[in-house]
């Protein structure tokens, strides 16, 4: 554990801010070209640090561009938005156009930021869409509550008729304004129970307090045709999501909002940049949803009940 560390054990993300705290790890031997987790210490810095820091990292690596999953360090303060360490990085010479992650380049992600960097490079049409959908998007969403334990599915194309339809699900003609998940309608057998709201582009299933709404039996079934994106907040391990389309789940154990991966396509890393660490948000775009406020997430429209078998496992 030692030698892998390189000197950096114990480092938290805040002491990149901190350049008395890195020069002391330096001088007392810290590797400025290896550190934790296999990525170069410069790399924490630039996405969590300040530019001093950057910059005295930057005089001490070989290679200002050397690459950890997929990027460069410089890459990681644009895709952080810390104009500071960008600038930073470039007087240090690092390369704005070097190729990576699916072609995005640093210079090139830093055009759907506010901060882009002087480039030949553009973004196609449909890359300025999506950059400006996810302005309205993260607006619209705004204010929703920061809890663990919800689960939701995205399913574009088809309404709360449709969701019923295909779950061969009850719907429940009315819901009382003070919902009590313990009452009647429901009598306290709620891990069925799952809220349903049409929004531009298709539905929102969501279900407050279990895994159902994200049970890859139902949101396979609710994909035939289409696309669907299932998500549960598990309190234990954090945002599991899924993809599913055409009646098959094609990708589990994914983490919605955890930021991108240089495994994923141009058009899921630009989603996976845009909504880093707003999982919900992420979850809507993927699907093509468009929800213009919180309520689908809040306050469904329609309360269905599933049949016992159709929740399949988180």
């Amino acid at each position: 554990m030692g030698d892998e560390m390189q000197g950096w054990q114990g480092f938290s993300h805040s002491g990149w801010t901190d350049l008395t705290a890195v020069r002391a790890r330096l001088a007392a031997g810290a590797n400025p070209d290896s550190g934790t987790y296999r990525l170069p210490p410069l790399h924490f810095a630039a996405e969590f640090g300040s530019a001093v820091v950057v910059a005295e990292l930057a005089t001490r690596v070989r290679d200002v561009d050397a690459a950890g999953d997929g990027r460069t360090a410089l890459w990681r303060a644009v895709h952080a938005r810390k104009p500071g360490n960008v600038k930073a990085l470039l007087v240090s010479g690092a390369d704005p156009g070097r190729p990576m992650m699916s072609g995005w380049s640093p210079a090139r992600l830093s055009l759907t930021t506010p901060y882009p960097i002087a480039t030949s490079e553009t973004l196609t049409a449909e890359e300025e869409a999506t950059v400006a959908e996810h302005e309205r998007l993260t607006t619209a969403l705004d204010g929703l509550p920061d809890d663990d334990g919800f689960s939701i599915a995205c399913v574009a194309g088809i309404d709360a008729a449709e969701v019923a339809r295909r779950l061969e699900a009850y719907v429940v003609p009315e819901v009382p304004e003070v919902f009590d998940r313990w009452a009647e309608p429901f009598g306290g057998d709620t891990e069925l129970a799952v809220g349903v709201t049409d929004v531009p582009g298709g539905c929102v299933l969501y279900q407050p307090w279990y895994f159902a709404a994200a049970a890859p039996d139902v949101v396979s079934s609710l994909s035939a045709g289409t696309v669907a994106y299932g998500m549960y907040a598990n309190p234990k391990s954090g945002n599991q999501g899924s993809v599913h389309r055409d009646g098959e789940m094609l990708a589990w154990d994914l983490h919605p909002g955890g930021g991108p991966s240089e495994a994923g396509s141009a058009a899921e890393v630009l989603l996976e940049h845009l909504y880093a660490h707003q999982a919900v948000a992420y979850c809507c775009a993927y699907a093509g949803l468009r929800p213009e406020n919180t309520k689908a997430f809040t306050e469904p429209d329609q309360w269905i009940v599933l049949p016992a078998l159709s929740c399949g496992h988180a």
